[in-house]
């Protein structure tokens, strides 16, 4: 539908939003003076394409959830949640959960580098992208390096 963008992206630090990105706009843009300002050049172009490529993702990771819960048209959502957070005493907790149609469907454990199921239709989902290894390399590098660096480079 024109005007509702098939895909949005936000990032928040301590629940206030700082960057934006919607499959309608196509672009990302900052949201806050600190991110803004702190850019190198060329983020946000390199972070539009980050966010094209997760729109066409998504999109195919949101008909496979349609196929495993046996669904076919409809709107039907999929939300996903990740994030670190910098302890007080300098350790890093990393955590991504997915949601679909509001309701729990698989997380990563970046400890055990498993995808922890909340259902029997997401355990097949978590044994393929564990099988594949690339989800969980991909997840683990971000909530264990690259989340935590992005904080310490733009947050300090």
């Amino acid at each position: 539908s024109p005007g509702v963008p098939q895909f949005m992206s936000t990032g928040y630090l301590d629940g206030i939003p700082f960057v934006r990105y919607d499959s309608e706009r196509g672009q990302k843009v900052p949201l806050t003076r600190w991110i803004k300002d702190g850019a190198e050049p060329g983020y946000w172009e390199r972070q539009t394409q980050i966010c094209e490529g997760w729109r066409h993702v998504e999109a195919r990771n949101l008909e496979t959830l349609q196929d495993r819960y046996n669904q076919s048209g409809g709107l039907h959502t999929l939300l996903w949640v990740y994030g670190c957070d910098l302890l007080s005493d300098g350790s890093i907790r990393g955590s991504s959960r997915l949601g679909y149609d509001g309701w729990d469907h698989l997380s990563f454990d970046p400890k055990s580098g498993k995808f922890v199921p909340a259902n029997s239709s997401a355990e097949t989902n978590g044994k393929h992208w564990e099988q594949e290894g690339i989800e969980v390399e991909r997840w683990t590098n971000y909530l264990k390096h690259l989340c935590p660096e992005s904080l310490r480079k733009y947050v300090g």
